[in-house]
């Protein structure tokens, strides 16, 4: 069962600029759920709290835990996704439970042996609350972090309350939907590349769709935002991963991480990450930057202390949208190169299929290989429009 709650509340805070998650949408204020403390602290009173949260967790510029605590919040564990729980750990590196030196409060890691707690995990907790910023595309972790608290909260009955927030990539949706042997820890549910949903509305679906292991059901809230849908652009005020560091980033995302099964180098160990495309060649472009290890950003990137030439997408409008226009040409480019390495299997879990890849060996046009995903697309057009919470107006 699930309820989503909508009454009407906003909680400002005097003194406190629009540099927080609070931000300005012509005279109204867009409210991440964590914001709206009437409508889930009434259900933590006698609890006991487990928190999935990282550093994206903020109210204002106040982590939730910190905030949740103040308001003498029983929170009895925390739960580290990809990134760990302050957001330092470079992509696909190990998360290491520990504890929180601040609190003192017992940090477990869903990054590493575990990636879905198990019932000792839960023991003694009655209810975990989920708050992380999400991007909006089917291979950032966090949603597949999600999907197995779900599905543990279910095996223990616990309930999971989601506090919202706006997705920068939610205005559309685009690509090829998972199939079944592709499914992995970057791709779990059959949805397309770029899924146009908040974590709210798709933890509805996967709820209501029977995704979780033997169709089992979360008891969920849903805590909704307040004066946001899915027309409106969202500039995140804290950089929801390492190497996401903004909107031109977030909105270049899903067109560039295919290239992280190949050694192109897509400005991993520069300031500009997801916003270049590199190559140690100088036929790759006329732009040229040197990635360089960066702790906590990129400790090991492509082509470390290497001269790449490419192309520099740092001007590209925030109306961008997913396209495969750019994998195309730089693998026409350099897939006989003896250094391009091609990681075939990691290319078809995040494109979520097989079928992509073949296409674009048969020099298949983008305009032809999108063609052919376009009635699995108006088929989930269909299916998300029953689960949202926030439609265009």
């Amino acid at each position: 069962m699930y309820k989503i709650t909508a009454i009407l509340f906003i909680v400002l805070f005097i003194g406190h600029s629009c540099s927080s998650q609070v931000k300005e949408n012509k005279t109204e204020v867009i409210t991440p759920a964590a914001y709206r403390f009437s409508e889930y602290l009434p259900l933590l009173k006698g609890k006991k709290v487990g928190l999935l949260v990282n550093h994206s967790s903020l109210v204002n510029e106040i982590h939730l835990l910190d905030t949740l605590l103040r308001q003498e919040v029983d929170i009895v564990k925390i739960f580290a996704p990809e990134h760990g729980f302050r957001g330092k750990h470079d992509a696909g590196e190990k998360v290491d439970s520990k504890v929180d030196i601040k609190t003192g409060i017992p940090i477990v890691s869903l990054y590493g042996k575990n990636k879905k707690p198990n019932a000792e995990m839960l023991k003694g907790i009655d209810v975990v609350i989920f708050d992380i910023q999400d991007v909006g595309i089917r291979f950032y972790t966090y949603i597949s972090s999600m999907h197995y608290m779900m599905e543990a909260c279910a095996e223990s009955s616990k309930k999971l309350i989601i506090l919202d927030r706006p997705n920068p990539n939610g205005d559309y949706f685009d690509g090829p939907i998972l199939k079944d042997d592709c499914k992995s820890f970057v791709g779990m549910h059959p949805i397309p590349i770029v899924h146009g949903l908040t974590v709210a509305e798709l933890a509805l679906m996967i709820n209501q769709e029977g995704w979780l292991k033997d169709s089992l059901s979360c008891d969920l809230e849903l805590v909704k935002m307040k004066n946001w849908n899915h027309s409106m652009p969202y500039d995140l005020p804290v950089k929801p991963s390492p190497n996401l560091p903004n909107a031109t980033s977030i909105r270049l995302y899903p067109s560039l991480c295919f290239f992280e099964a190949t050694n192109i180098s897509v400005g991993r160990g520069t300031y500009f990450p997801f916003q270049v495309i590199g190559y140690p060649a100088k036929e790759a472009g006329e732009f040229t930057f040197k990635p360089v290890s960066i702790d906590g950003m990129s400790k090991h990137p492509k082509q470390e202390n290497k001269l790449c030439y490419g192309i520099d997408l740092r001007q590209e409008p925030l109306a961008h949208q997913f396209t495969l226009e750019y994998f195309i040409s730089f693998y026409n480019k350099f897939c006989n190169d003896e250094g391009y390495g091609l990681n075939e299997r990691w290319f078809q879990l995040l494109s979520g299929n097989k079928k992509l890849l073949a296409d674009i060996k048969r020099g298949l046009s983008e305009e032809e290989i999108k063609l052919s995903w376009q009635d699995e697309l108006l088929e989930y057009g269909i299916l998300r429009e029953k689960y949202l919470l926030y439609p265009k107006k």
